[in-house]
């Protein structure tokens, strides 16, 4: 036989095992309808493997031997993500869902619509990115705006597909969000494995997951029993008109997508579903938390559009909290960054909702009194959504003899000043702004991943820093290299590690003007905050020149947060850290393309109906990045209406108003000037 004859021989039964593999991967993940053995699977991955490698001309990116077959990587690069990941709005309880629903009708002006009820998966969002139907990227949630490239770890996982199993023109370029998770059950299996063999165990499903997406090597995560569930999808073009349909689309996609998914016609179904799940969520393989409430048609998504950190179209209806008893053995005090002291209560552990709990939040002096708390009690623990721990009862019956009540100490636990309670708060303030807990608390903040990811600059080496006197703010750590000969002298640090933080450090004067400012810590200025106020003033000259009424003009940003932002820069001391922050070189001003920034710098858009030559989250991305902004409503502080097919009532107001109004034809020239 020819070489040519041979080696098309062996084309042929690579991509035939292929072929076989995916179709067997799409049937069991997607379709839960298995139709081989384990075994049988495991021997047509050896044959491919084999194949490949006598053949490695052969290998291609999307093959599934490719799974496995990644290369450790040393740091995982942030990516941004072009449209944002924002987080839901949380509820509890069933009024404020009807509000939410009375919301959602009074927007839509009474108008026809239902929703589509998801279970909330308790895992790690993620986003995918497919070019012409192959995976070219994956990435975390993160922030919202920028989260970690993990490509190579999501490529391990056996339910998210390396290729579409359906491409055409409308979904050639998509992306796909979801949950990666674990099962219960694997955890149990995983954990007992780990535990003969002497290494650690994790401590619940969810958090396994989110430590085995940070590890470095695939080979480790492809061991891991990851699965993966999406819940959205985002095409260069329109696929569909519904959320419910792009969840069918998804499905033939070759994803697998919850199959308790289910369409509600009213609010009383969707209560119904909740009430539903409540009592069922413990039959699941898999931990939720909640159900997710979203309205099912996109175009109405849009129209009702987002606030700084969550869509105004959906909502998290999470379940009651999970419940347990316990001995409270002691209450300290927690200074926090800006000051706020938190009473924590100490526990004697105890195990509750997959995790063993030893410190829970008393909230404030008034909480511990109303509920009459006191140390030695045994009190009722329950984690808020399943995640955060509070103590919300006392067991009265069980109360010991000479238990006292609780009273607030007067002084500060870290700096021994004295605290104060303002007239019409809750909770009391530590105000010396030297306090050694504020201090290093602002100081970790700055350098956390969210804010200046400054790697190596961790809580150890800032208590170790500030006692030393090296760290008295966070401006100080961008003058630590003039400490270089003493860090090198100092236990535990050699010349690697101190020349590891000082790269680290230097680098993060790379990072985006709303990381900038959510770093500064100003109180009530999350990322989501800080990146709609970085995109609003463009620099941070224009945000601290800002008046209290152009900062309330903002979209998305209410009174408190525009006092909090406006009080902040008044403070002759913090505009003094800016000014060390520029000197440092850090970036103080949003990047713009250049040559594009004169026509559209400055300018506010908003956008109604539908373009055909690019999405409106595509549309949004090319304003944002030529310096104009984009905002959900018109008003006279509005430069520009674009006015796409069947425009909704922003067009009539923007007539009304006298505002210019662009045709597409009219946008698409504006952004090439």
């Amino acid at each position: 036989m020819a070489p040519e004859t041979a080696v098309g021989s062996v084309r042929k039964r690579i991509e035939a095992l292929r072929k076989k593999i995916q179709e067997h991967d799409y049937r069991y993940y997607v379709l839960a309808q298995p139709s081989i053995s384990d075994e049988e699977y495991d021997g047509m991955m050896r044959d491919l493997i084999a194949l490949e490698r006598e053949h490695p001309e052969l290998r291609t990116q999307d093959s599934p031997s490719e799974r496995v077959g990644g290369q450790p990587t040393k740091e995982f690069p942030s990516v941004t993500h072009a449209v944002p990941m924002l987080s839901l709005a949380n509820t509890y309880d069933e009024e404020e869902v009807r509000d939410f629903d009375r919301r959602v009708q009074s927007l839509l002006k009474n108008e026809p619509y239902r929703y589509v009820c998801e279970l909330k998966v308790d895992g790690i969002a993620v986003s995918l990115l497919y070019a012409r139907g192959l995976l070219v990227r994956g990435a975390t949630r993160g922030d919202g705006t920028q989260g970690d490239e993990i490509t190579n770890n999501l490529r391990t996982i056996r339910s998210i597909p390396l290729r579409l199993r359906e491409h055409n023109a409308n979904v050639q370029n998509v992306e796909v969000r979801g949950e990666v998770y674990m099962t219960r059950e694997d955890f149990r299996r995983m954990n007992e494995e780990r535990e003969l063999e002497g290494e650690k165990t994790f401590v619940n499903p969810r958090n396994s997951a989110a430590g085995t997406l940070k590890l470095q090597d695939p080979k480790v995560v492809a061991q891991r029993p990851l699965n993966f569930v999406a819940y959205s999808l985002r095409a260069e073009k329109r696929v569909l008109r519904s959320h419910s349909e792009n969840l069918e689309r998804l499905r033939t996609l070759g994803f697998p997508v919850s199959q308790q998914t289910r369409v509600c016609e009213s609010l009383e179904s969707v209560i119904a579903y909740w009430k539903e799940w409540e009592q069922r969520r413990e039959k699941l393989a898999y931990d939720i938390d909640g159900i997710v409430v979203k309205v099912d048609s996109l175009l109405q998504q849009e129209r009702l559009g987002s606030i700084a950190k969550s869509p105004r179209w959906a909502i998290a209806f999470k379940f009651a909290a999970r419940k347990a008893q316990t001995v409270l053995s002691g209450i300290r005090l927690q200074v926090g960054r800006v000051g706020t002291i938190t009473p924590v209560a100490d526990l004697q552990p105890v195990f509750l909702g997959g995790t063993t709990v030893s410190r829970a939040t008393l909230h404030n002096e008034d909480y511990i009194r109303e509920l009459d708390i006191r140390v030695g009690d045994t009190v009722i623990v329950e984690k808020g959504g399943d995640v955060i721990p509070k103590v919300s009862g006392v067991v009265a019956e069980k109360r010991p003899s000479g238990t006292r009540r609780f009273a607030m100490p007067h002084e500060c636990p870290e700096c021994g000043l004295r605290l104060l309670r303002p007239e019409g708060e809750a909770n009391y303030y530590c105000e010396n702004s030297e306090c050694p807990a504020q201090v290093k608390g602002r100081i970790e903040h700055f350098a956390h991943r969210g804010a200046m990811d400054i790697e190596g600059l961790g809580e150890a080496i800032i208590e170790q820093l500030t006692s030393l006197g090296y760290l008295k703010r966070f401006a100080d750590v961008y003058d630590l290299h003039r400490h270089q000969t003493e860090l090198l002298n100092l236990e535990r640090w050699g010349e690697k590690s101190v020349q590891n933080l000082l790269d680290a450090i230097e680098e993060s004067k790379r990072k985006p003007f709303a990381r900038v400012l959510f770093a500064l810590g100003i109180r009530h200025v999350g990322a989501g905050v800080a990146q709609t106020v970085a995109t609003h003033f463009r620099s941070m000259d224009g945000l601290m020149d800002a008046s209290l009424e152009e900062l309330e003009a903002v979209q998305g940003i209410g009174p408190r947060i525009a006092e909090s932002i406006f009080h902040f820069f008044r403070d002759k001391n913090n505009r003094k850290l800016v000014e060390r922050l520029r000197e440092a070189g850090l970036t103080l001003q949003e990047r713009v393309s250049a040559g594009t920034a004169t026509a559209l710098t400055g300018k506010r858009f908003v956008l109604t109906g539908s373009l055909s030559s690019m999405t409106r989250d595509e549309a949004k991305e090319k304003i944002t990045e030529r310096g104009g902004t984009v905002g959900n409503s018109v008003s006279r502080s509005t430069d520009f209406v674009v006015a796409g097919e069947e425009p909704g009532s922003k067009y009539d107001k923007a007539k009304q108003l006298g505002i210019k109004i662009l045709t597409e034809k009219e946008f698409r020239k504006l952004l090439s000037l």
